[in-house]
């Protein structure tokens, strides 16, 4: 049952691990220049949870403040970046986890684009999925939202 599944992952050398249960309540491919600066990488792919679904069940990693309400998440030891942290307006405090962080990412596949409009223009990824300008364009982004596929 979706519910029920758990979901671990933790950081490169092991000293931050941790614990999700239930299913994602999104998983998506970021463009945006906060999470491109946080992971060194072009696109990052996160997979988007209620916070009170995470427990670390290993060490605890150090938390940035990267702006007013977020909190990035990185291993103190190895540098692994593991979370983008904040509100997630009507359902509470969110958590999204780095997919390449998950144990088994390939689990993990991406719905959609978000801050498309931020992506690097010599980057581009081949597929057919959504994309955002912005986290919900005019309030919407339906194809964003649900488990993984």
């Amino acid at each position: 049952m979706m519910s029920d599944m758990e979901t671990t992952g933790g950081c490169l050398c092991r000293a931050v691990r941790y614990a999700i249960t239930g299913a994602p309540l999104s998983v998506i491919y970021c463009h945006c220049e906060s999470c491109r600066k946080h992971a060194g990488a072009p696109v990052v792919a996160l997979a988007g949870y209620k916070r009170a679904q995470l427990r670390y069940t290993a060490g605890a990693p150090q938390v940035y403040a990267s702006s007013a309400g977020v909190g990035r998440a990185s291993c103190g030891a190895c540098g692994t970046p593991l979370t983008w942290e904040g509100d997630g307006g009507e359902i509470g405090p969110m958590v999204e986890m780095l997919v390449g962080t998950l144990d088994r990412p390939e689990d993990f596949a991406p719905s959609c684009h978000i801050h498309y409009a931020e992506r690097l223009t010599w980057f581009d990824v081949a597929d057919d999925l959504p994309r955002y300008s912005e986290w919900h364009d005019g309030g919407e982004a339906p194809a964003c939202h649900g488990p993984a596929r």
